[in-house]
């Protein structure tokens, strides 16, 4: 999941500078300036999170588009009562496929904002909050594509993957007490949250999802940490969970 670590961002906004493509929107400057320098060392309480999942017209980020974004905050290890939840009115039509599974139909969607209004706001939720999603790497190859488009860069925002991070505990828990690999676990996200008795919500809505992903991760980084993983560093040392999505 870890990719090498980019140039930092200062080296970055000097070298656009002197190309002549700083970022020109004041939200990607604020996206930038916040993750310039970035300390991985401090305890994992003393972030903020922002959860966040997409519904999507389809899989594939150059063609297929955002109909619905739900987020939820986290702060102190603890979900918080500040929410975000947008319908997104696409350019083209939604295929009966992805209706069938989130079930937002296109007269459901005609009335909704468009992308370009959807994802400031959405951007200004998030406020300089790591980014938390299951597969988040879909998620935020969408919310990117939004980003050159509407703000003319890319987002700077380090992301964790809930589903890797479940990855890693169940690893642990085959190495340490059944010291065996077990191929037909399934991480789909409702999945995992039965698994561990977390509690239920509506699946294939953006909002429920980020609501049932943000369990997921409170419970997972509560199993961690009590193996002796602290700080955002161990985290990621812990299995590479955390990476920069450029």
């Amino acid at each position: 999941m870890m990719t090498a670590a980019p140039a930092p961002v200062a080296a970055l906004a000097r070298v656009f500078a002197r190309l002549g493509r700083a970022p020109q929107s004041e939200l990607l400057r604020a996206n930038h300036d916040r993750f310039t320098t970035f300390d991985q060392d401090r305890p994992l309480a003393e972030y903020e999170f922002c959860v966040v999942d997409t519904e999507l017209t389809g899989l594939a980020p150059a063609s297929d588009e955002i109909v619905s974004i739900g987020a939820v905050r986290i702060r102190d290890l603890s979900i918080t009562a500040d929410s975000f939840y947008t319908l997104v009115a696409p350019r083209g039509p939604v295929p009966k496929a992805a209706t069938m599974i989130h079930r937002l139909t296109p007269d459901m969607l005609r009335g909704a904002p468009r992308l370009r209004e959807a994802f400031p706001a959405f951007l200004r939720f998030c406020d300089g909050a790591l980014l938390v999603g299951h597969n988040v790497g879909l998620d935020l190859s969408f919310l990117n594509r939004a980003a050159r488009a509407i703000l003319g860069g890319r987002l700077r925002t380090p992301c964790i993957d809930t589903m890797r991070l479940a990855q890693v505990y169940r690893q642990e828990l085959w190495e340490n007490y059944y010291d065996q690999f077990d191929g037909s676990v399934s991480y789909q996200l409702g999945q995992l949250c039965r698994d561990y008795g977390l509690p239920a919500f509506d699946e294939h809505n953006a909002l429920y999802d980020a609501m049932q992903t943000a369990y997921l991760f409170l419970f997972l980084v509560k199993k961690l940490r009590s193996g002796g993983i602290v700080t955002l560093r161990d985290l990621y040392l812990a299995g590479r969970s955390w990476r920069w999505y450029l």
